[in-house]
């Protein structure tokens, strides 16, 4: 595997990096076995013939955290991350074969959280299955970060992420204005059993199985909080323990 300074150096300056095997095959045979017990009813769950999404992933498969957040993926988030870095979404995706849906280049622009306030800087709001969601500050954005966990392998072929290398260095884009034919485009081929980070802001598009994570180390305006904060295990003696 590369340096994780090659990685962080890819990640500022293109807005995304691929780490292929930081879960086995079984690893992730495991994790899809577990989403697959959970009632679906729920309305954080969204079923179609395109599209089956779990929202708020983490409170819904509670038996996925820890597996996720293997000794591997804790090492990754200590060295590109810093320690304080908290989850603040968590989504599954599973865009079957068959889907006809396919996200358009856009940006990650919204945050979920716990209300709706006024707040200067806040804005626009939406709500989407009964949760919250608003686009905050410039710099909150631009200081998250999104995993991508795979559970297939993808590539040009059958839907991987495409990407405008660098895009996320331009702030917030009015997504109709942009020109791919003048525009630096990438195909994002990630093993099963590989993640993919990525900024928010980075120009994105796809149609596959994923699990989507994203994560903050903002604290959020007045009383407003983070929908999902959940505090990762990452203390400074387990990066001390993860170097060794």
């Amino acid at each position: 595997m590369e340096t994780f300074y090659n990685i962080k150096q890819r990640l500022s300056e293109k807005g995304f990096a691929i780490i292929e095997n930081v879960f086995t095959i079984k690893e992730i045979d495991l994790i899809l076995q577990t989403i697959a017990q959970v009632d679906n009813t729920n309305p954080t769950f969204r079923k179609t013939n395109d599209l089956f999404a779990i929202r708020q992933f983490f409170k819904e498969v509670p038996g996925a955290f820890n597996m996720i957040f293997n000794v591997k993926l804790n090492l990754v988030i200590s060295q590109i991350f810093t320690i304080d870095y908290f989850v603040a979404k968590s989504i599954y995706f599973d865009k079957p074969g068959q889907s006809n849906l396919f996200l358009a280049y856009h940006q990650d622009l919204c945050i979920s959280v716990n209300k709706r306030l006024d707040l200067a800087g806040y804005g626009p709001w939406t709500t989407k299955q009964n949760q919250f969601a608003v686009q905050p500050p410039l710099d909150i954005l631009e200081n998250n970060y999104t995993i991508r966990i795979h559970l297939d392998d993808t590539d040009e072929n059958n839907g991987s992420l495409k990407v405008i290398a660098s895009s996320h260095l331009k702030g917030v884009y009015r997504t109709e204005t942009i020109d791919c034919t003048k525009e630096t485009v990438t195909n994002c081929s990630v093993k099963k059993g590989g993640i993919m980070i990525m900024k928010p802001l980075l120009l994105h598009a796809s149609k596959r199985r994923v699990i989507h994570v994203e994560f903050s180390n903002c604290l959020l305006a007045d009383t407003l909080q983070w929908s999902e904060m959940e505090t990762l295990q990452i203390t400074k003696g387990l990066r001390k323990n993860l170097q060794t």
